[in-house]
């Protein structure tokens, strides 16, 4: 067998075949590295606490970084900017003496408040000038005051009224929870919450719903209890102890004027019954007449004297006594 009479000649592939394969192990490669992300800690934040929105998979060495806020790169909604090649930090126009920029690209945020609730922007610069931008979210929920429990009625009549009872404030993201006489509501056609919870109504309120009442108000960053609550239940009995009471008041008063009025009428009395004493008895001189004139012992001896109508009988250590004749003696 003859060797063959020259070399084996070579296989062109064409250029349009040769770019489709790299294209297609490009798209197939996975990229070198991860994705730039935003990491909110803690991610529920409560009213006064301290926040850092962690900057996750940036870019080695860059050139800088700038925070954003809301979901846009705008000047006007810069926080704050920093340079890493001369570590020199600009601060924007929102910018509120709470924010702290680290080299590394995390932001801190102090003493958050409500406002602060929102977006988030990061905006990474590289070295060829190609930037990267990732948006984080910040949710500040207001720590719960003492909830108190209000009522429509302080007072309800037992089997009359209807009572609505109201935990605390109303505040947003926060639930309700009620309990009576330290177990959770039972199931009764006479209680109903509203469809928040804030509110629990009691309709036509027996003396055994007073109670104790204690309503629970909790959202993600807090709980808090409220005082127990206990309703005051007016009932039948106590109506009528109150009349009992106003009656013997009423008594009372009246035989204290009776008393009165009849200490004024004897008091009067006695006094209408009393004599002049500057004219009786009638003042007699003796030998001397009532015109002057000479009367005999004789004539005063058989004369009759004329009954009194009135005898007073006075002693100093006793009361005066009246006694009254219906008639007058006459004389023959």
């Amino acid at each position: 067998m003859e060797p063959p009479s020259g070399p084996a000649s070579r296989r062109h592939v064409p250029w349009s075949r040769l770019l489709l394969a790299v294209s297609l192990l490009t798209f197939r490669t996975p990229p070198t590295s991860a994705q730039l992300t935003i990491e909110t800690v803690p991610p529920l934040a409560a009213e006064g606490s301290d926040v850092l929105l962690l900057a996750h998979n940036v870019t080695k060495i860059p050139l800088g970084y700038a925070w954003y806020r809301g979901e846009r790169v705008d000047n006007i909604k810069l926080i704050a900017s920093y340079r890493v090649d001369n570590d020199a930090t600009i601060y924007g126009p929102v910018y509120s003496k709470r924010e702290a920029l680290y080299p590394s690209g995390t932001l801190l945020i102090q003493n958050v408040a409500q406002k602060d609730t929102g977006s988030y922007t990061l905006l990474v610069t590289k070295k060829d000038l190609q930037t990267e931008r990732q948006t984080g979210h910040l949710h500040v929920h207001p720590v719960l005051p003492t909830p108190v429990i209000t009522s429509n009625n302080s007072n309800p009549w037992e089997h009359e009224d209807t009572v609505v009872l109201t935990c605390g404030a109303e505040t947003q993201n926060t639930s309700y929870m009620w309990w009576i006489n330290s177990q959770s509501l039972p199931k009764s056609t006479r209680l109903e919450l509203s469809e928040d919870k804030r509110t629990l109504t009691v309709f036509n309120v027996t003396r055994n719903d007073t109670g104790p009442y204690v309503c629970e108000a909790r959202n993600p960053v807090s709980v808090s209890r409220s005082d127990p609550f206990t309703l005051d239940v007016l009932w039948q009995e106590n109506s009528r102890a109150l009349s009992v009471g106003a009656i013997t008041g009423i008594v009372i008063g009246v035989l204290l004027v009776l008393i009165l009025l009849a200490v004024l009428g004897r008091f009067i009395f006695l006094h209408s019954c009393l004599p002049n004493r500057g004219n009786w008895p009638p003042a007699s001189t003796s030998g001397h007449g009532p015109s002057g004139s000479s009367v005999s012992q004789a004539s005063l001896r058989d004369a009759r004297p004329p009954a009194p109508i009135y005898q007073e009988l006075l002693r100093p250590d006793t009361d005066v006594y009246c006694h009254i004749s219906h008639k007058a003696d006459v004389g023959p």
